[in-house]
């Protein structure tokens, strides 16, 4: 298998021109979901066969990242292989439908932009939050089909999604309760939201099935993201869970593995699934807000203490990466567009390099270097930043502690142990390694979104 794999990446390795020869790519994104959370990551209480079946067909990132701490501009970063600060996404943007700058800066490419020019067919299905103006509408950003909706969240049952459109909106949050947009219209659901979003993604892959194009689809699930909603059909599944708001997020989760199943089993049906690279995580660490597990990871979404950034990352590509596989060396999200821009031979602008890079080579054993020297995080709001290298992280978390801290996550997941009274070299350069980075980027493009009360009309 593993000369099978070295060979299979050598060839891939030349330019490749002919649609038929690109895979598919489909990108299943959660929300707020824990890293304890997921059965390949030990799971009992929260079983998700599903999910798993990614990581028993592939490999698990052990060490797997986003670029932020919650949902905008963790999206962002992924969905451009590129630090999100370089372009001023610094938090979650305004919802504000008059702001065109409020989301991804047209000077940046998505990946799906990117893709299309390569020849994919390019769905997204779920959750947007890159942006409601017309020019940031997934369709004017690279999608060829939409269904889902712009904002930050929706509530999941359907009796509740009353308005047609963000500029129905007169209070903080009432977004949660617009309606469902196929392509730029809303429209009626009668199901519960996770499920619908399900449906959609099947007949897709149906539609696809007849296409002789490669296609991407982006499934953004909403799940287990506030508010804590779910059916009696969920429900019913996880009454050995006495916490009531545990239980109802268990339930969600257990009809987003239903989901993925659906997918899985849909591309097997349709022969697909040798052609489809499928890559599973969720946005950031599971929230406090949702009764979600991080454990043994420290802290929660927002924070950037692993269990904010570090996150359940798994991928498959049949036949290509050998099942049962365990990566142990940190990678990101931004990987995977850099991935999939290697494999279709995507242009790639001089002024915009990636900062993602190729996973393929490191996973095949030809390249045995870590794939990235040194990563970092910031959040300009209340001024924290992290940086890791190696095993070594350093974390300045303001309302923490008024120093720097280190860890060496190689024994100290739970980043427990302070090492920086012993070791201040190593933090005063991983320090000096964060300023400079830190100069490159870019100031705050757009108001957040409690910052621009725009719904007081």
């Amino acid at each position: 298998m593993i000369m099978k794999s070295f060979l299979f990446f050598t060839l891939l390795s030349l330019s490749v021109t002919a649609n038929a020869t690109l895979p598919n790519l489909v990108i299943i994104l959660t929300d707020d979901q824990g890293y304890a959370d997921v059965g390949f990551h030990g799971s009992s209480e929260i079983p998700t066969p599903n999910i798993d079946r990614i990581a028993e067909n592939g490999v698990v990132f052990t060490n797997g990242y986003v670029t932020y701490p919650a949902c905008g501009p963790s999206r962002a970063g992924l969905l451009t292989g590129r630090y999100q600060s370089r372009f001023g996404f610094n938090f979650n943007p305004t919802v504000n439908p008059a702001l065109p700058h409020a989301g991804i800066s047209h000077s940046e490419e998505t990946i799906a932009e990117i893709l299309a020019k390569a020849g994919y067919h390019n769905m997204i299905i779920g959750k947007w939050h890159m942006g409601s103006h017309p020019s940031q509408h997934p369709l004017n950003r690279g999608f060829h089909e939409f269904f889902g909706f712009l904002a930050g969240g929706l509530r999941y049952f359907p009796e509740e999604l009353v308005l047609n459109d963000l500029e129905e909106v007169e209070r903080m949050w009432q977004w949660y309760e617009v309606k469902v947009m196929r392509e730029r219209e809303p429209i009626d659901t009668a199901d519960y939201l996770t499920d619908v979003l399900s449906d959609e993604a099947v007949a897709f892959l149906e539609r696809q099935s007849e296409s002789e194009a490669p296609f991407f689809l982006y499934l953004a699930y909403n799940a287990p993201h506030g508010p804590l909603q779910a059916t009696e059909h969920y429900l019913k599944r996880f009454s050995h869970i006495e916490d009531e708001d545990r239980r109802t997020y268990a339930a969600m989760v257990g009809a987003l593995d239903d989901g993925v199943g659906r997918i899985l089993d849909t591309l097997g049906t349709l022969d697909m699934d040798q052609d489809t690279i499928i890559v599973f995580l969720t946005d950031n660490g599971g929230s406090r807000l949702n009764a979600s597990l991080n454990k043994p990871l420290r802290d929660y979404k927002g924070s950037l203490f692993e269990g904010g950034i570090r996150v359940p990352l798994a991928m498959q590509w049949p036949g290509v990466i050998d099942a049962g596989s365990v990566y142990h060396e940190p990678v990101i999200s931004m990987d995977i567009l850099a991935t999939m821009a290697h494999l279709a031979n995507a242009e790639i602008a001089e002024e915009r390099p990636l900062d993602g890079v190729n996973l393929l080579p490191h996973l095949s054993g030809k390249n045995k270097e870590s794939p990235h020297e040194i990563l970092f995080w910031r959040d300009v709001r209340d001024g924290a930043w992290a940086v890791r290298k190696g095993n070594h992280k350093v974390v300045f978390e303001p309302e923490d502690a008024p120093e720097p801290l280190l860890f060496d996550l190689s024994v100290d997941i739970s980043e427990s142990k302070d090492l920086a009274s012993k070791y201040p070299e190593k933090v005063k350069k991983l320090t000096e390694a964060f300023n400079k980075w830190n100069q490159e980027q870019a100031p705050s493009a757009f108001p957040g979104t409690r910052d621009d009360p725009w719904w007081e009309k």
